[in-house]
């Protein structure tokens, strides 16, 4: 079949749902689909379109044997809402030209958030008669409404209309979580338009290898620290303030580290935390190719996933607990819920109370003293072999959408 995936986020841009995509985008290649992705100029999360893309108002690219579309956005890093609103609705509208590019296709697959995109998938699929699966990574805009990142009432409300439609008019509509599923279907949209697509892990790429040294030495991390990651997007939802908290309780201890991999909106503010603190055990690193992270890994003694305490998070999976499981290095899980319980039957982690950084720094204490934290990180790489990885999860999907 001929699959159209239309999304405002795709590589070279590095972050959870870019890199999901591409797998998401790869994996049906595998099994014989021909996919064609229209997306923006990269431009997320630092705001700035790369040199090699600046100047276009659209172009023809390819991503690892993937042919993209890619067309202008308005880039924006942080501010106003309704600067981002620019950010989403330049797409909406500037995307309509890689679609006619495409050609015709038998389905559309297109992201959300942002819900917005709906818009065009809707006008798409309409004029042209394809089937459209909208893939659900983040409720919206019931995750937007509750994070107080939205407090318009006409535009919660057009939201919520729009996002009623597109569960009417798609033919099928993918969940990331468990958690959205059973919203869904409690929402009553029929059991037979709701599929499973979550997160996993390339596991040829995410592996346990040897302690990279050359990384080590360019960090200043010795052979005998117990170094803590935390690898992604840092914005308000991870809470990483009680992280910078639970380092300053822990820094008399020797010999702990932690490493924070990645950019985002509270980047900022918690470089200002670390500086105020005067926090020598806390490294910063920007944002890496997805590549590039195994190297950090293999330096991390455990990873560090937060959230904050927040009724809607107990339906989330980070997609960050799967690469440190498939790099054998256990994960310390600071949330509640539907997370909480995958870390906990992996046997890969541990789970604490979110935003407790106290709790936090006992149970770091804890599993540096563990002996068997070898046999943790193993028995999570075995639970995402069987589970998560990204060449089973696409051939289970397409058998739910019987294609």
């Amino acid at each position: 079949m001929r699959i159209l995936m239309l999304t405002q986020y795709f590589p070279p841009e590095s972050g959870a749902a870019q890199v999901r995509l591409k797998e998401v985008a790869k994996g049906l290649q595998r099994n014989g689909h021909e996919v064609t992705v229209v997306t923006a100029f990269p431009n997320h999360p630092s705001g700035i379109i790369p040199p090699e893309y600046q100047g276009h108002w659209r172009m023809k690219d390819e991503v690892e044997g993937i042919p993209v579309w890619r067309t202008w956005i308005y880039p924006v890093q942080r501010g106003r809402f309704w600067k981002r609103l620019l950010n989403y609705f330049s797409f909406v509208f500037s995307s309509f030209w890689g679609l006619s590019k495409a050609g015709k296709q038998d389905i559309l697959f297109f992201e959300s958030p942002p819900l917005f995109l709906g818009i065009t998938a809707l006008i798409y699929g309409w004029f042209t008669r394809t089937r459209i699966i909208m893939n659900i990574s983040d409720l919206w805009p019931e995750s937007a409404v509750a994070l107080g990142l939205v407090n318009s009432r006409w535009m919660i409300g057009a939201a919520e209309w729009l996002e009623k439609l597109l569960y009417k008019k798609a033919w099928k509509i993918s969940c990331q979580t468990e958690g959205i599923r059973s919203s869904l279907l409690e929402r009553g949209v029929p059991d037979h338009k709701v599929t499973f697509l979550p997160n996993g892990v390339n596991l040829d790429l995410f592996a346990p290898r040897e302690r990279d040294q050359a990384m080590a030495g360019k960090l200043g991390i010795k052979d005998e620290e117990f170094v803590l990651i935390y690898a992604g997007t840092m914005g308000y939802a991870q809470g990483l303030e009680s992280v910078i908290k639970t380092a300053e309780i822990l820094r008399d201890e020797q010999g702990i580290r932690f490493l924070f991999v990645g950019d985002g909106t509270e980047k900022p503010m918690l470089e200002a935390l670390v500086k105020e603190k005067d926090l020598d055990n806390v490294i910063f690193v920007d944002f890496q190719p997805v590549q590039e992270m195994p190297r950090y890994f293999s330096l991390a003694s455990a990873s560090i996933v937060p959230l904050k305490r927040n009724k809607l998070f107990e339906g989330a999976r980070p997609s960050k607990m799967f690469p440190a499981l498939g790099s054998e290095v256990p994960v310390i899980y600071s949330g509640e819920g539907e997370a909480a319980d995958l870390v906990l039957s992996s046997g890969g982690g541990v789970v604490v109370e979110p935003e407790n950084a106290e709790d936090l720094a006992k149970t770091i204490l804890e599993l540096k003293q563990n002996t068997n934290r070898r046999e943790m990180g193993q028995r999570g790489r075995k639970f995402v072999q069987e589970h998560y990885a990204w060449t089973e999860i696409i051939v289970r999907w397409l058998k739910e959408l019987g294609i």
